[in-house]
């Protein structure tokens, strides 16, 4: 059941684990280098661009849903309701998902290969740290109507 002081719990807030994970990338690029050559040819500028703007396609609708809701992106603090439409009835994650395209957009015009050699790690991080904890939160503040919609809709995509 959900009560007033219930919440994800989660620390810290999501993108960090992506900013993070991106600058440990660059770190490993400095001390393991990996040839940059293909990053500066025109279709890994292109696939950057795609990629960047295929997450933003996806997280910035899922904001304005939580802004029109008044819902929180605090994720210490309780939800006011529960999203399942629009981007929310593809991904129940769709900032998520938006921040990763973001994010291997980022490593294209970065030109590292370690930042999407480290997308599993990225991936597995937001799941178990954020995901998960949210999961759980949810069926405790939204009961059947949550386990019903995530029957329904995939975690990631």
């Amino acid at each position: 059941m959900k009560t007033k002081t219930d919440s994800p719990g989660v620390y810290p807030p999501p993108p960090l684990f992506y900013v993070a994970t991106f600058f440990l990338s660059i770190l490993f690029q400095h001390y393991i280098h990996i040839s940059k050559n293909f990053f500066a040819s025109s279709l890994s500028h292109s696939v950057a661009f795609i990629c960047i703007g295929i997450g933003l396609i996806a997280a910035l609708p899922a904001l304005i849903t939580f802004y029109k809701t008044k819902n929180t992106l605090i994720t210490i603090l309780p939800a006011k309701s529960l999203q399942t439409s629009g981007m929310y009835s593809i991904s129940r994650n769709p900032m998520y998902v938006g921040l990763l395209f973001v994010y291997i957009g980022m490593a294209f015009l970065k030109g590292n290969w370690w930042t999407i050699i480290l997308i599993p790690f990225v991936i597995l991080m937001v799941t178990q740290m954020i995901i998960i904890k949210e999961e759980k939160y949810l069926e405790r503040a939204f009961g059947e109507t949550y386990l019903d919609y995530k029957l329904k809709v995939r975690r990631w995509l």
